[in-house]
């Protein structure tokens, strides 16, 4: 018998080094930089301080990951917004719960 696991451990993403400089860059270039660069900054700080707490890069992969999804998703946001499509029947859920109490 092996004391080996008969399993591959989950490779966690790792984003390359120059990821965050790229995204800044990136979220600088677009329309909406005067909205998203603060808000990348801010939870890029918030970040760091939770990394130097805990010693752990995961939250500042999180951030980054979750940047490059937005950048990524914002051309498909923009067209159904141009689209005109109406959403004026979207059901609240929130409100739909503080009715049952």
């Amino acid at each position: 018998m092996s004391a080996q696991p008969d399993h591959a451990p989950v490779t966690p993403y790792a984003p390359a080094p120059g990821a965050p400089a790229e995204l800044l860059a990136q979220l600088r270039a677009d329309r909406r930089a005067g909205q998203w660069v603060p808000a990348f900054e801010q939870e890029w700080t918030a970040a760091l301080e939770e990394s130097r707490r805990t010693f752990s890069l995961a939250a500042l992969y999180e951030v980054v990951q979750v940047w490059q999804g937005r950048i990524a998703s914002a051309p498909a946001v923009d067209a159904f917004v141009a689209s005109g499509y109406d959403d004026s029947e979207f059901i609240d859920m929130a409100e739909l719960r503080g009715r049952r109490r």
